[in-house]
């Protein structure tokens, strides 16, 4: 079944490619193209929030020790970011890639977390969402520093 969806999105690269690349080229790229994707068992999430514009330092502030925080002592985070929106500072992404179930829970049961939500969602316009993704391709595999 993987082999086959390999195939199938192989072949839809190809014929997308075609348009712009020409037949030949479209072929000989999708053909040498290796999908990357995460480990099985790693959890992909995504956390979006906007807070109000006079909490902002304050928020930012507490982002900064909360990362401190799972890189020093989250051995299963293998990616946690922050993105901050250019245009609307006041609106952020967390997104994170868990080694597994387990260390996703781990993290979910930290004071850490829950210092951090207590401090960020009194402060958000609205409740955070959470979305679980599954890694479809990437650029290069993010490594540990």
């Amino acid at each position: 079944m993987a082999i086959e969806r390999t195939r199938y999105a192989r072949s839809l690269i190809g014929i997308l490619c075609s348009s712009t690349l020409g037949v030949s080229q479209a072929t000989s790229f999708s053909a040498n193209m290796a999908f990357l994707q995460g480990s099985p068992g790693e959890i992909h999430e995504l956390a979006r929030y906007e807070v109000r514009p006079e909490a902002l330092a304050e928020v930012v502030a507490a982002i900064h020790e909360f990362v401190a925080y799972v890189r020093a002592n989250e051995e299963g985070a293998l990616r946690y970011e922050v993105w901050q929106e250019r245009d609307r500072p006041t609106r952020f992404v967390h997104i994170f890639v868990w080694r597994d179930a387990e260390a996703n829970r781990i993290h979910g049961a930290s004071v850490a977390v829950k210092k951090f939500a207590s401090l960020l969602y009194p402060k958000c316009l609205a409740p955070v969402e959470f979305i679980e993704y599954r890694q479809l391709d990437a650029n290069a595999r993010f490594q540990r520093l």
